[in-house]
């Protein structure tokens, strides 16, 4: 009834006006209670039970081992020891991958602990008490993501990880006491072609068949499944090549020269010096370039993993961008996870949740930082669509694109993005700015999400040309920003200076003597405490950040994707660390 009065109210009004609402609705639909009791009356059940075994040891009379002792004299303390230490060797091992599993999520949270001054989490109540889930997750710290997210959540989860990464000590080894799952990527497998190829596109040619995705069950040629591809089609002259001898359809390889971030799939082979490829990107042509192909990987045994750790009612972990990056926005998803979910329904029925995790660090490189988990509501698929995915071809391409683009949706929801590292950097700034007091979690990622939302609606509404009132804001932030980085010190800290300078010292000479009894008193601290940090923490500390950088060198030049490659500083700091510690 009260639409047309819409058009007075501002956007953020209106979003104002739906978080009361739900804000309202929340406590009466989330279980949010009955799961705290629940947790309550586990926890004081515990609680009875160790005082009563400590009840037990400490009275003889009502000991039950002294007691059978007594009663059965022919028995010795160590027949009665002995039984329970092969009791326990055998629940070890008839449970060991969940002891292990829970011993690695122990030791991450002390590690979690020390690296991070604070680890938030919002919206846990939206992951499934039961039952398969996908979390599906950015990917900005290499693999501290997997370990962040396992330290906070209920559910144990079985990532999919690189091969790559598997093969590596302590980290595959980790890897496999939380039971992840190895897959190849092709990228891992890049190699430098012989000559150099120039890509033209084909004019008026038509849609090929793509015959390299067998993501179904089974193995062999027999279980390949051929469907219709929307990408366009280039011709690939080569020059000096030997396309025949090195390359297979299906396989993927990428110009180096034009812009090494884009895919062509081999479609079909012509002879040493021309073959069809096609890509989604239909604006591409270059000229002389060289060239790296990536042999073509079967996943098949990945997928049945997959498949049967979900069927088990289990979670799966996936970073569906494909690799770790320090963008400030999502990368293109791979497109597995459709076909995950809607092979599991296919074969049984299930339509497994699609839980996004967005993953929000704040100075992520750097010790002492800041991280907030955000689990955003579940994605599932439409069983009307099953339909056309079991059709195959173009009507499978366009459903699982459909599924594709909602957990792209639900996975922006849960992070803060932003067309480059100064815009997030602006927007963070104006958030506390902005908003006084302290507040919740929630609160900063809410209103974190919805200025980087404006910030980008803002350039889309000036073809990139913001106002000039926005610019002096601007160019305010950043000389506010650099005024704190000169002074050394943080936003939230600022109020406390202002305090200290209104401050009524009364005497002037105790105003006077107040500035160097505290710089005494720092000094006095740092001397105290820089004698075990100079012997212990300082040499570990500059083998890592040295080691570290090192590997971020080597990752960038390895990626196409990176910027600057900060997502690897962390994760290698901590590796060596575990290591050197």
């Amino acid at each position: 009834k009260d639409q047309h009065r819409l058009t007075n109210w501002t956007p953020l009004s209106i979003i104002n006006r739906q978080e009361g609402i739900r804000d309202l609705i929340r406590p009466i639909m989330a279980p949010t209670s009955s799961n705290v009791t629940d947790i309550e009356y586990d926890f004081a059940k515990t609680q009875l039970a160790v005082f009563f075994v400590i009840f037990l040891l400490a009275v003889d009379s009502v000991n039950p081992v002294k007691i059978f002792l007594h009663v059965f004299p022919q028995f010795a303390p160590w027949h009665i020891a002995s039984l329970c230490i092969l009791l326990m060797v055998y629940v070890f091992i008839s449970e060991m991958k969940q002891l292990l599993y829970f011993s690695v999520k122990i030791f991450f949270h002390s590690i979690l602990s020390i690296f991070f001054r604070e680890v938030s989490i919002i919206g846990a109540e939206n992951i499934p008490h039961y039952g398969p889930v996908i979390f599906t997750s950015n990917h900005a710290n290499q693999f501290i993501d997997s370990v962040v997210i396992m330290a906070t959540c209920q559910r144990t989860i079985s990532y999919l990880i690189a091969a790559k990464s598997w093969s590596r000590r302590i980290i595959g080894d980790l890897a496999w006491a939380i039971g992840a799952v190895p897959v190849k990527r092709s990228q891992d497998s890049a190699k430098l072609g012989s000559g150099s190829i120039s890509i033209v596109k084909q004019p008026g040619s038509l849609d090929h068949i793509d015959e390299a995705s067998n993501y179904a069950e089974g193995s062999g040629e027999d279980q390949k499944k051929k469907e219709l591809s929307n990408s366009h089609t280039f011709n690939a002259v080569g020059t000096n090549t030997i396309f025949l001898s090195e390359i297979t359809i299906g396989d993927k390889i990428r110009c180096v020269d034009y812009n090494e971030s884009i895919e062509f799939k081999v479609v079909e082979i012509c002879s040493d010096k021309s073959m069809i490829i096609e890509s989604p990107d239909s604006d591409i042509s270059s000229s002389l370039t060289t060239f790296k192909f990536m042999k073509r990987t079967d996943q098949t045994e990945v997928y049945a993993s997959v498949l049967s750790k979900l069927l088990s009612g289990g979670t799966i972990g996936i970073f569906p961008e494909g690799g770790s990056h320090d963008r400030t926005d999502l990368l293109p998803l791979k497109v597995g996870i459709a076909h995950i979910a809607y092979a599991v329904m296919e074969k049984h029925g299930l339509n497994v949740p699609i839980v996004p995790v967005g993953l929000n660090y704040y100075n992520a490189h750097r010790f002492r930082g800041r991280v907030i988990v955000e689990f955003g509501k579940p994605t599932f698929i439409d069983p009307k669509t099953m339909a056309d995915y079991q059709k195959g071809g173009d009507d499978r391409w366009k459903v699982c694109n459909e599924v594709l683009g909602r957990v792209t949706d639900n996975m922006r929801g849960v992070i803060v993005s932003a067309p480059d590292y100064e815009s997030l950097q602006i927007i963070h700034t104006a958030r506390r700015l902005y908003r006084s007091g302290i507040p919740t979690s929630f609160e900063k990622q809410d209103l974190s999400r919805r200025f980087a939302e404006g910030y980008k609606k803002l350039l889309l509404m000036t073809d990139g040309n913001p106002p000039k009132e926005w610019l002096d804001l601007q160019d305010r932030i950043k000389s506010y920003q650099k005024d704190l980085k000169e002074l050394g010190i943080g936003d939230h800290q600022v109020l406390g200076v202002v305090s200290v300078q209104n401050e009524s010292y009364g005497d002037t000479v105790l105003r006077a003597l107040r500035l160097p009894y505290r710089m005494a008193e720092l000094l006095l601290l740092v001397l105290v405490s820089l004698i075990p940090a100079l012997f212990l923490n300082l040499p570990v500390g500059l083998i890592a950040r040295l080691y570290a950088n090192k590997r971020r060198k080597a990752a960038l030049a390895n990626s196409t994707v990176k910027v600057k490659g900060m997502d690897v500083l962390l994760s290698e700091k901590v590796m060596l660390c575990i290591v050197l510690v």
